[in-house]
C-alpha cells in the first residue's frame, strides 16, 4: 500500500513511465516528451512548466520539491538511479507530520519504520545506528518528531548527492535545452 499522495501531474507521469517501461524506450528522451505533454496538458488552473521554473530547481533542493513538476522530474531522475527511497522516506515523513489521528500516526509510524529505517527493510535509508535505534524505541509510542532526526539527515544526504546529480543529469539538461529552444520559438 503507497503511503503518499501523488499529484494529478506525478499519477499522470507514473502512468506513463510503466507504459513506457513496457515498450523499453530511451528513458532520458521519452521522460522529456513526457514532462512536456504533462505541461501542454495543463489545465487553466495548475501552472505549465516554464523554462523559468525549471532553471529555478537549480538554486536549491528545496526549490525543486515545491514544484509540482520538479519533485515529479526529481523523482524519475532518482528511480532511474534505484535510489529514490531517500526522497520516498522524506515525503513520507512530510506526509506523516500531518497525521492527526494518534491511532493512525502510530499505524503509519510502525509502516514507516518496516519501509524505510528497520535494517534490511525493502528501502532501507542510510542512517547512523544510533538514530535507527532511536526511532526503533520511539515508535512504539510515536510522535510527530519520531522520524525528524532521520528526516534531516536524510534530506541533507539528497542535498549533497542525488541533488547536485540531478543538476547535472542528461534529463534535466535535455528538460532546459528543451524549453530554451521552445521560449526561443515564442
Amino acid at each position: 500500500m503507497r503511503l503518499l499522495l501523488r499529484t494529478e501531474p506525478e499519477r499522470r507521469l507514473t502512468i506513463m513511465e510503466q507504459e513506457d517501461g513496457r515498450r523499453n524506450s530511451s528513458k532520458g528522451r521519452s521522460f522529456i516528451r513526457r514532462l512536456q505533454c504533462l505541461s501542454s496538458s495543463s489545465s487553466a488552473t495548475e501552472s505549465r512548466l516554464t523554462l523559468e521554473d525549471t532553471q529555478g530547481w537549480s538554486q536549491s533542493l528545496e526549490k525543486l520539491l515545491e514544484s509540482k513538476y520538479g519533485l515529479a522530474t526529481f523523482r524519475s531522475f532518482l528511480k532511474s538511479e534505484y535510489s529514490d527511497e531517500n526522497l520516498e522516506f522524506w515525503l513520507t515523513c512530510e506526509d506523516y507530520k500531518r497525521i492527526r489521528s494518534s491511532f493512525r500516526q502510530s499505524s503509519r509510524a510502525k509502516k514507516i519504520y518496516e519501509q524505510f529505517v528497520k535494517a534490511e527493510s525493502p528501502r532501507e535509508i542510510n542512517i547512523d545506528y544510533h538514530t535507527r535505534e532511536q526511532i526503533r524505541r520511539s515508535v512504539k509510542t510515536p510522535s510527530m518528531q519520531c522520524f525528524q532526526e532521520a528526516q534531516r539527515m536524510v534530506y541533507a544526504l539528497m542535498e549533497r548527492d542525488s541533488y547536485p546529480r540531478f543538476l547535472r543529469s542528461h534529463i534535466y539538461r535535455t528538460l532546459l535545452e528543451n524549453l530554451s529552444a521552445d521560449a526561443a520559438k515564442g
